[in-house]
């Protein structure tokens, strides 16, 4: 494959970002020989010579860099650092104050200035804290002698190898090397146990080379950094640092109730800071610090002492339950209500309550939850609170099977609501209110009040809200055809209020029923009777007209009787006959008369029964 001197560039990048300095030298390496005396090649490879420890390989390719274009930054900035990490501050310092010159706008050259300053400050001491005295005159004898010395000491200067041994046994006391090393000194120790073993050292890698060399290379880097860091920071300056500090602490001790009580008020942010964002962890352990500070303080320097007290003994209870220990937040909020009831602030103790509400809520202690609650209630300020806490008791009633209970507090809540004219706790309480009388089957009430809840979610507004409103809609009005479809009537549990007025009505309503039965009975007997009537009158005729015709047979026969005497006496048995006759006739008309008024008074008292 073409290799190009941009390929071997970032394939070198990448290797050295991954930590594999020593292939990533062979890429830059074979870079320089495409494009020899390149600046950004000769850097990043004096970077890579840097990490790997070897700094004067580093310092000879930062200064490369520099013999073309002594304006260089990126260069000036590499040769800095590379004579930093031998320890020639002061050298550094002055090509850490060139690069800035040139680039005032880069952050990193006054940051190497700064740690430049303070490695030179911690070598040679604090110029302030040296005070010079000269108590008498030298003589000139005097003078001679000290001369001498000087020259003693020139001609006898040591050579560089000396100095490496002196540098060697620079640090022999083990204390020393822990602190300077600190958690690396038991890698330390461990490598040197190594050491000891042959069997291990003699025994070859993969990769090639054998252990003892690795052990040894570990070794050797944790002497160079240990060297450089007594040189960076000695322990004199180290414990100059310490006392420093103690007389940091001592001095904030003192400090005046003020200032302390800003400093806590900039505490107290920064935990609720941490618990917004999600550092639930940080933020519980820094309220727990400055509880342990608050505690240490007396009254006089810390105001409102035990306010705050409660106040950090509530937020550690927040972070508790965001990283889920429920048990210990309401341990927490325990200590807040106790420390409130103790030093009577009812503001704290209604707050302890809400929050111990919660947890109880949470943990599914509903009857607890509800208990801990209505004692809050008389502590509320506004209507807003009263409708929160009523929908939250309203819940956890829904939640035990209560659903009338949990219809009243809803009603309560959305009462307050509207006196405080909050359009998204009156959509809250409605929502409540409807899922109570789900429960208990009166899907009317119900579907008016999803409806009303669903023109408070268009206010307020909330798309989801809606589309859940929309959803519980359809379920209702389902349940309310299926209902409708079984019984023909609605099948409602109302409350104790709308039992008693539903009684009334019902009442009311079986009086006008009975009477309205009452006249339209009465109007049937009068249309009964009429037609009875009429019935009785027709039998009368029948018989008037039987009359006239026996008359007339009266009348034929006294002429028959005139032409004819013979026949008298038959004419007489059928006369005697025909009375017979009639008076039967007339008895039976008579009967039937009497019958009919005796039916519509037995049809009469049957309507009335």
């Amino acid at each position: 494959p073409i290799v190009t001197f941009g390929s071997l560039i970032t394939e070198g990048t990448t290797l050295s970002r991954r930590g594999q300095h020593h292939k990533a030298l062979g890429c830059f390496n074979n870079a320089l020989k495409l494009r020899e005396g390149d600046k950004q090649c000769l850097i990043t490879r004096s970077k890579c010579f840097l990490k790997l420890g070897d700094t004067e390989n580093s310092l000879k390719d930062a200064e490369a860099s520099l013999q073309k274009d002594k304006a260089f930054t990126e260069g000036l900035y590499q040769k800095a650092e590379t004579l930093y990490t031998m320890g020639d501050f002061e050298f550094a310092l002055v090509f850490y104050h060139r690069g800035r010159r040139l680039r005032p706008d880069q952050h990193k050259f006054q940051l190497g200035i700064n740690k430049a300053e303070e490695a030179i400050m911690n070598c040679i001491g604090n110029p302030a804290s040296v005070k010079l005295e000269n108590k008498e005159e030298l003589g000139f004898v005097s003078r001679q002698a000290e001369s001498r010395k000087t020259n003693q000491k020139l001609q006898t200067k040591p050579t560089k190898d000396q100095k490496a041994t002196k540098k060697k046994q620079r640090v022999k006391n083990p204390k020393t090397e822990r602190e300077l090393l600190g958690p690396l000194y038991d890698d330390k120790i461990f490598l040197e146990k190594l050491l000891k073993d042959e069997d291990l050292m003699q025994t070859s890698m993969r990769q090639g080379g054998k252990v003892e060399d690795l052990v040894l290379d570990g070794i050797s880097y944790l002497n160079q950094r240990r060297d450089f860091w007594q040189q960076q920071k000695p322990i004199y300056a180290r414990v100059y640092e310490r006392r420093l500090l103690q007389q940091r602490r001592i001095g904030d001790g003192k400090r005046k109730p003020a200032e302390v009580a800003r400093s806590i008020a900039k505490d107290m942010e920064d935990i609720e800071l941490m618990l917004a964002r999600g550092s639930a962890e940080e933020s519980c352990r820094k309220a727990e610090r400055v509880l342990k500070n608050i505690q240490g303080r007396a009254e006089d320097e810390v105001p409102n002492k035990s306010e705050l007290i409660g106040n950090l003994h509530s937020c550690i209870g927040n972070a508790q339950v965001e990283m889920g220990q429920m048990e210990a937040a309401l341990r927490s909020y325990r200590r807040d209500l106790d420390c409130a009831r103790q030093n009577a602030l009812p503001d704290s103790v209604s707050r302890a309550l809400d929050n111990i509400g919660r947890v109880y809520a949470r943990t599914s202690r509903f009857q607890q939850a509800i208990n801990t609650w209505e004692k809050r209630i008389p502590m509320a300020k506004s209507s807003l609170e009263k409708a929160c806490l009523f929908h939250d008791i309203g819940r956890c009633y829904l939640e035990l099977g209560e659903a009338e209970r949990a219809q009243d507090c809803g009603e309560k809540s959305l009462e307050s609501a509207d006196e405080e004219g909050d359009v998204e706790w009156q959509l809250h309480a409605t929502v409540l209110v409807a899922q109570a009388q789900v429960k208990l089957k009166d899907y009317r009430s119900a579907i008016l009040n999803f409806e009303r809840a669903l023109e408070k979610a268009k206010l307020v507004p909330d798309q989801a809200a809606q589309n859940t409103i929309i959803v519980a809609l359809d379920k209702v009005s389902k349940s309310y055809i299926k209902q409708l479809s079984k019984g023909g009537k609605e099948a409602t549990v109302p409350s104790q209020k709308d039992r008693d007025s539903s009684r009334g009505n019902a009442k009311a309503k079986l009086k006008d029923r009975g009477r309205e039965e009452g006249e339209q009975r009465m109007g049937n007997q009068d249309e009964k009777t009429k037609e009875e009537a009429k019935n009785d009158t027709k039998p009368t005729k029948n018989n008037k007209l039987k009359k006239d015709r026996e008359r007339e047979k009266g009348q034929q026969d006294t002429g028959i009787q005139d032409e004819k005497p013979k026949e008298k006496t038959r004419n007489d048995t059928e006369n005697t006959k025909n009375k017979s006759e009639k008076d039967r006739e007339r008895e039976e008309g008579e009967q039937d008369t009497g019958n009919q008024d005796e039916e519509p008074e037995e049809e009469a008292g049957n309507d009335t029964e």
